[in-house]
């Protein structure tokens, strides 16, 4: 077996058809038939179920794509890895951002970067915290800047930013609940908390409920799923007297003059970011930017 027809193995299976599979590994759909009934022969087992809605694996091919799957990212990991000897595999560093995170920690990181590597062209995607792990797992990012560290030896991660998140309310209320220290949490119990989706990043939401609890305030329900909590909707929904949202105190979006921003009394809710990617790279530009975030006073 050789790795292009492991490859197409699994391009058939995940797309459910051989065109569609064609047309993603960019040949024709009688080579791919070709290269399939090939495989199918030396292995001496059906491996695809072929009908009018389309192409299954077989219970044989269902233990191959399974391994080949295996094969193929022992094959990409030992590339990786070879990049550190070879200079290879720079060019291109993905990089996911978690909604606000902060442009004065990135951008100076950046900066560096773009000096010690000129070769290398950073793309940027802003992407939830659960986003970034599905991609950083399937390869699809090379680093994620997550609000919770994943666990297990897969990844290296981190910690490159503490954000003491204060609160967002209209101005009248803010002139009403705000004391010599801020705003109390337990002020907030007769407002409602503008939520993003649990979904996001489970284990941030978890430990933010939790404390929101622990004062007195019922978070209510997450918002739906997919729905982005970006600036313009906190501030619409904060301005109409009823809800309240979160917000660092460096927080770069303009804040209109019927909204305020304010402490909250004895910093209770702290926003952590964390730098991760796979234990196994050895990029040299990746360990530049990872270097630049940690410089003192870059969170």
């Amino acid at each position: 077996m050789e790795l292009r027809e492991l490859a197409a193995f699994v391009a058939v299976v995940e797309e459910g058809g051989l065109s569609a599979a064609a047309r993603r590994l960019h040949v024709s759909q009688p080579a791919l038939s070709q290269t399939i009934s090939g495989l199918e022969r030396e292995l001496r087992v059906k491996l695809l179920k072929r009908s009018s809605t389309g192409t299954r694996p077989t219970e044989a091919g269902t233990t191959l794509v399974g391994e080949a799957r295996a094969v193929l990212a022992r094959y990409e990991q030992a590339l990786r890895a070879m990049a550190r000897h070879t200079g290879e595999g720079e060019g291109i560093l993905r990089l996911g951002i978690s909604l606000e995170f902060p442009a004065a920690v990135l951008s100076p990181a950046l900066a560096e970067l773009a000096e010690a590597c000129p070769d290398t062209k950073v793309q940027a995607r802003h992407l939830s915290s659960a986003q970034q792990l599905a991609a950083l797992r399937a390869g699809e990012l090379d680093v994620g800047l997550l609000r919770e560290r994943p666990s297990g030896e897969q990844f290296d991660a981190m910690l490159v930013t503490r954000e003491e998140l204060g609160v967002l309310l209209s101005a009248d209320q803010a002139a009403e609940l705000a004391g010599p220290d801020g705003v109390a949490l337990d002020a907030l119990g007769g407002l409602e908390w503008l939520a993003f989706p649990r979904s996001d990043s489970p284990a941030w939401y978890d430990e933010l409920t939790a404390i929101l609890r622990s004062h007195g305030l019922d978070p209510g329900t997450d918002a739906p799923e997919g729905q982005l909590l970006i600036a313009e909707v906190k501030l619409a929904a904060v301005s109409a007297g009823r809800t309240f949202a979160l917000a660092p105190p460096n927080w770069s979006q303009p804040i209109p003059d019927g909204v305020s921003w304010a402490p909250l009394a004895g910093r209770p809710l702290v926003r952590r970011t964390w730098a991760v990617w796979a234990a196994d790279s050895r990029r040299r530009d990746l360990g530049r930017l990872i270097a630049a975030l940690d410089r003192p006073g870059a969170g």
